[in-house]
């Protein structure tokens, strides 16, 4: 399972896996991407995050040449879409956010059938199929029925199969919603192993800690547009104070009113749950020692605490 990742010539920089630059697309005068500029590198896992109905995944379409833009520019592999689309989607693999594995055929079979439509041979597939197996954990399982999988185990399998045709570039739509802490764990993992082997991963998520482990580089999306982009924790650095104090409990709106505003930088109010902001939660956690009723997490700040404050807390539908 070894890659073809571009790699450097003559001494230059290579060239971007994805570049876009200036793309929009509108659907009804709406305008759902409003010039966002993305350049992804060889190797690395980009994270692409943003509410619902941000864009990413007309963004992720777009980029995949799916869909038609409005305007702006992107190549793929060097190779400019939607003209050359197709030729570029060969060196890609997708996990789409749904799995949509045919509960017709065993496991095996839904790797030989989605091999072929990238061409390959029925003999190079199954050459393929024991690595695939191994590494979504799942040797011993090629003959088992779709139904018989957990969630899981379909996870890791719809993973295997975007890997079918040994691509470089690997786009994933919200690749652990809906599996427990311990499935999670088990693809976080496998696209460990992806980046590691210098594949190049596109990453939707809405687990902000996932991001935070698996991205080296993101951008946050919102109503179109990209409103942050660069490494995780410096734009924590940039846009947060560092530490946070989260309170909670009885008598939380008097406590509120007085120590809270006093001793912080920044305070947000979140249902039952006050958040401060602060460069140095000492004086906080103190003025919480005389009131029981008040319980409180005091932690570092986190993507989680970024993504809130640059798109905010209301919810989106």
């Amino acid at each position: 399972m070894g890659p073809a990742v571009p790699g450097y010539a003559d001494g230059a920089a290579p060239a971007p896996v994805l570049a876009v630059r200036g793309l929009r697309k509108a659907y009804g005068g709406r305008e759902v991407v409003a010039g966002v500029d993305l350049s992804l590198r060889g190797g690395e896992c980009f994270g692409l995050l943003g509410p619902n109905g941000a864009g990413k995944t007309t963004t992720l379409r777009l980029c995949l040449g799916l869909t038609e833009p409005d305007a702006g520019e992107i190549t793929l592999f060097g190779l400019p879409l939607p003209a050359q689309a197709r030729a570029a989607r060969m060196r890609v693999g997708v996990v789409p956010q749904i799995d949509s594995l045919d509960p017709d055929f065993t496991v095996r079979e839904n790797l030989l059938v989605f091999g072929r439509y990238f061409g390959l041979s029925d003999a190079a597939i199954a050459a393929r199929i024991p690595d695939l197996l191994e590494f979504a954990n799942l040797s011993g399982r090629g003959e088992a029925k779709i139904q018989a999988l957990s969630g899981g185990m379909k996870r890791r399998l719809t993973l295997a199969r975007a890997l079918v045709n040994d691509p470089d570039l690997i786009v994933l739509d919200e690749p652990t919603t809906g599996l427990d802490p311990q499935a999670r764990h088990v693809i976080w993992d496998r696209l460990r192993q992806l980046t590691a082997q210098g594949r190049t991963l596109l990453l939707t998520t809405h687990f902000m800690e996932e991001a935070e482990r698996l991205c080296s580089r993101l951008s946050v999306l919102d109503q179109g547009r990209v409103i942050a982009s660069g490494e995780p924790r410096a734009l924590i650095a940039r846009h947060i104070e560092p530490q946070v104090v989260e309170v909670y409990g009885d008598g939380l709106d008097a406590w509120a009113d007085t120590c809270a505003r006093v001793h912080s930088e920044r305070c947000e109010r979140a249902g039952e749950t006050v958040f401060c902001y602060t460069r140095d939660a000492a004086p906080l956690v103190a003025s919480l020692h005389d009131r029981p009723g008040l319980r409180h997490l005091h932690r570092p700040a986190n993507l989680e605490d970024l993504f809130l404050k640059l798109t905010g807390r209301e919810m989106r539908d």
